[in-house]
């Protein structure tokens, strides 16, 4: 079984440029633009389907990505310019933190709701 997540986006040419520009994400049709209103991204992770949707009032998914080092790939994300202001009550939207359930995670939530869940075994 293959799943490949589609995130509901209010505005698909922003949300296609921070998944490029600041995530490690590319095009897997490079011939797909915004205006299509589908666009299919492929990464490291596996793939992700960003969709325009601006009538649904219920916003978001999460998707758990499993990556060898939360913390440098956190790093990366801040220096390409990933905001971390708009979830300063969420200590794992601040950096990488160990949870009581064995992984180190960090969070990235875009401006939809959409959360990527960073995670990494504690034991690795």
């Amino acid at each position: 079984m293959k799943m490949i997540p589609l995130f509901k986006c209010r505005n698909l040419r922003q949300a296609v440029g921070f998944y490029t520009n600041v995530l490690d994400f590319r095009l897997k049709y490079p011939e797909e633009t915004a205006d299509d209103g589908v666009v299919n991204l492929i990464s490291e992770f596996g793939e992700l389907q960003l969709t325009a949707y601006e009538n649904d009032r219920l916003f978001g998914s999460v998707v758990n990505v499993w990556v060898d080092d939360v913390d440098s790939r956190f790093t990366k994300y801040r220096s390409r310019g990933l905001d971390i202001s708009g979830k300063k009550e969420s200590p794992v939207h601040q950096g990488p933190t160990d949870q009581t359930w064995g992984t180190r995670e960090f969070y990235v939530t875009d401006i939809d709701g959409n959360t990527l869940r960073f995670c990494q075994p504690l034991n690795s």
